[in-house]
């Protein structure tokens, strides 16, 4: 037996380390498993942002399946944008749905195998005084969408609703009306959108955001003031009623002509891991997992034996005739097009961008001209298109150092607008050349100096301010970008105390805050709180990925 044999041998008797041929490995003790030569690789399910909280099936899976379950969570539009270019990283995905993914050949063939998991319908929640006011808390009222459009044109219904043209629950919610007031949902095309429903519909839209968490923390703060509904999927109007920090509770109407239900399809995406997914599905489809979800979510039961289990959850209403989703590929990317450009209130906002010293450093410099680029660029992109200055856009660029120096104003142009239906169009001359000009400005950016950002912060709200009496017909919103910590002008203290003291219109328009290089995250996180904005963290996240997830808050 040569040397190696005989260690080998000895280590096994004696349960003891060993060292064999230059490798270690730690022996399993009496009464213990021994460890996995390498731990199972997790089934990863890149989910959207609406379903952080089922989380916690992560541990419950891997418990009752031995499939580790991971989830990483990401924007809607971002996330199907991931599945179709083949670059989502996830063997699975679980999306709210799925019908704008699947309505294309490319995300058909991207997903192997899909099951719905829950259901969730859309719904329209209004504050209990206001559905009171104007009669909408009569049991069995038969609202329909174009009673709910009328109510938003004659400025009886101000309600939150996410980003149509980055989330679920607000795409879903721009169909319906489109649906019910073609009249014909399942052959439903670009040319018979109903524009006046379009426009009278979004005249009630008066808080935007990207995501359901966003939108709830600012609807609390704003419900009696500047809204008084929110348009969303009934488990989150139903959690919000449950959470005891409305002033008051919704009452949930479910439009009489049908709605549209998120199902939580999860779709295989990894074929290698179809085993796996089984184990998943058939787990989440059972009795233990229905029921918790149920219970700790507030969606509905995939399966009626569990539903009847848990009805008294869940409003008697609330499934209603489902509006089917048109195939026509064509009508949703012309409906996002037309929302942007054309339907939704233009977004007038300011740019406050650190041009310190230090943003010569690091490469800092080139992610801030490429960011603003990529905003007033050609990226065809479903997130690009997304991301980009829209018609009617105002638009400026406030530098500062030392102090704030310059403002750079830009204003994209109108485009024409059809007379019947949607479509995407191209950008015209005139708007070509207002990007030419955002792009040729950020090149031209000097680096040198302090930090003033609370200053700069502060004129710009003051400036906008006088924009916003001369131009009231616009959604406002400031962006403040900085690398580094205020070492200039106000403090943080100084700034509070004059924010308070500016008139209650622009202390209403949101401030979101960049957080780049050495920026303060405490002040800044502090800071958004107050603004009613929020912040962004460009510390790990391309610079030009960050500005694009703010474009879906403005």
């Amino acid at each position: 037996m040569n040397v190696c044999d005989m260690k080998r041998w000895l280590t096994v008797a004696a349960l003891a380390l060993l060292a064999a041929c230059g490798k270690q490995e730690a022996a399993p003790v009496q009464g213990q498993a021994a460890p996995a030569q390498a731990a199972e690789e997790a089934f990863t399910v890149l989910a959207t942002s609406d379903l952080k909280d089922v989380q916690g099936l992560e541990e419950m899976v891997q418990k009752a399946t031995g499939v580790p379950l991971k989830f990483r969570f990401g924007g809607t539009m971002e996330s199907t944008e991931a599945v179709l270019n083949g670059e989502a990283k996830a063997d699975a995905a679980w999306f709210a749905n799925a019908k704008y993914l699947l309505s294309s050949p490319a995300g058909q063939s991207k997903v192997k195998l899909q099951e719905k998991i829950m259901l969730s319908p859309i719904a329209v929640g209004v504050s209990e005084s206001d559905a009171k006011k104007h009669g909408w808390d009569q049991p069995g009222l038969k609202l329909t969408w174009k009673d709910i459009a009328d109510a938003a044109k004659a400025g009886k219904l101000k309600y939150a609703l996410s980003n149509p043209a980055t989330s679920n629950q607000g795409f879903m919610a721009l169909m319906g009306v489109v649906a019910a007031a073609a009249g014909k949902s399942e052959a439903l095309a670009a040319a018979d959108v109903d524009r006046s429903a379009i426009a009278d519909f979004l005249k009630g839209y008066k808080l935007p955001g990207d995501n359901s968490t966003y939108l709830s923390e600012q609807f609390i703060l704003q419900q009696g003031s500047k809204v008084n509904a929110f348009i969303n999927y009934e488990s989150w109007l139903l959690s919000l009623n449950a959470s005891g920090k409305l002033r008051e509770k919704l009452v949930l109407i479910y439009p009489y002509e049908g709605v549209s239900t998120a199902d939580y399809p999860l779709m295989l995406l990894n074929e290698p891991r179809r085993d796996d997914y089984l184990k998943v599905v058939d787990y989440l489809k059972g009795e233990a997992a229905q029921t918790w979800l149920a219970r700790q979510t507030l969606r509905r039961p995939i399966k009626p034996e569990v539903a009847a289990q848990v009805q008294d959850l869940l409003p008697k209403q609330g499934l209603q005739v489902e509006l089917p989703f048109s195939p026509d590929r064509a009508l949703a990317d012309g409906l996002i097009a037309a929302y942007l450009n054309e339907f939704r209130t233009p977004i007038a906002s300011t740019f406050v961008l650190d041009t310190s010293g230090s943003m010569q450093g690091g490469g800092r410099r080139g992610q801030l001209v490429q960011a603003i680029q990529y905003i007033a660029g050609a990226d065809a992109s479903l997130t690009g298109r997304i991301a980009r200055l829209t018609n009617r856009e105002k638009l400026w660029l406030q530098l500062f150092s030392d102090s704030p120096y310059r403002l750079i104003a830009f204003e994209v142009p109108e485009s024409g607008t059809q007379a019947k239906g949607v479509q995407e169009q191209q950008d015209s001359d005139a708007k070509q050349q207002v990007l030419a000009e955002v792009r040729d400005a950020a090149d031209q950016l000097k680096m040198t100096g302090g930090t003033a950002l609370y200053d700069s912060v502060y004129r710009s709200l003051e400036r906008m301010l006088d924009e916003r009496k001369k131009h009231p017909n616009y959604q406002y919103s400031v962006v403040a970008f900085t690398d580094g910590e205020n070492n200039q002008g106000r403090s943080l203290e100084a700034f509070k105390r004059d924010y308070q003291e500016l008139p209650e219109d622009v202390r209403g328009i949101p401030v979101f805050w960049v957080l780049f290089g050495e920026a303060n995250e405490k002040e800044l996180k502090e800071l958004a709180q107050l603004t009613g904005g929020r912040v962004f963290d460009a510390r790990k996240t391309p610079l030009y990925s960050v500005f694009k997830d703010i474009r879906a808050y403005q």
